[in-house]
């Protein structure tokens, strides 16, 4: 009797643990947050120039069916380069900063339990702008950059792997294969525009990727 109970017993502790490890991935009705933050900083003493950059690209999406979801996403980005040299006429400050928002569509190729691949595509819009002010013979002067706006269509794939059933890390490959049209508010100003294919991503997935969280409400 106590062989049966026992018996039991962990036939029901591996069901309910299958039943649990089912619970990974999403399903219609689901809502999907995420986001990556990339910040960096250089300073090369020996020219005396600093450089640093900041990086915020959050997401929401909406599940419709079990594996597809549709979207919004944003770009905050800012960027600063500095020569601090005691030479008065070779100092300059430099700052950049980008606003920019994204439709997007993602399917779920398989449902791998903790391990989800997807495919995602991209309509995105961004617009960014620099102004530089320089000190040459102690006369301080500020020039800003007319706005350069930029429309591209990009592909993604990537994965989620859910570490409990409602957060996952997620590993994207971004704009591996897109087309990016942009234009500079300057009067008299050209687009310029390009198409790319990068299939070297998947030679250096670690140099290219883009790491994230990834919640599901």
């Amino acid at each position: 009797m106590k062989k049966i109970i026992l018996s039991l017993a962990v036939l029901a502790t591996g069901v309910a643990a299958q039943a649990q490890e089912g619970k990974f991935g999403f399903g219609e009705g689901d809502i999907l947050l995420e986001g990556s933050l990339r910040a960096n900083t250089q300073d090369d003493k020996s020219a005396t120039l600093k450089e640093s950059n900041f990086n915020f690209t959050p997401k929401a999406g909406y599940f419709v069916t079990d594996k597809f979801a549709v979207g919004l996403g944003l770009n905050i980005g800012t960027s600063k380069e500095e020569n601090y040299s005691d030479v008065s006429s070779n100092t300059f400050t430099e700052k950049g900063s980008t606003v920019g928002f994204e439709v997007f569509g993602r399917y779920y190729i398989a449902d791998l339990n903790r391990f989800q691949p997807y495919a995602e595509l991209g309509i995105g819009y961004d617009s960014s702008k620099t102004k530089r002010t320089s000190v040459i013979n102690d006369v301080t002067t500020t020039v800003e950059s007319p706005k350069f706006n930029q429309f591209g269509v990009n592909a993604t794939l990537g994965f989620n792997y859910f570490v409990t059933p409602k957060i996952a890390i997620n590993f994207a490959l971004s704009d591996l294969i897109g087309f990016n049209s942009g234009k500079s508010d300057q009067s008299g100003s050209k687009a310029t525009t390009n198409f790319h294919a990068n299939i070297n991503n998947f030679n250096n997935f670690f140099d290219t990727a883009t790491f994230g969280l990834t919640f599901k409400l």
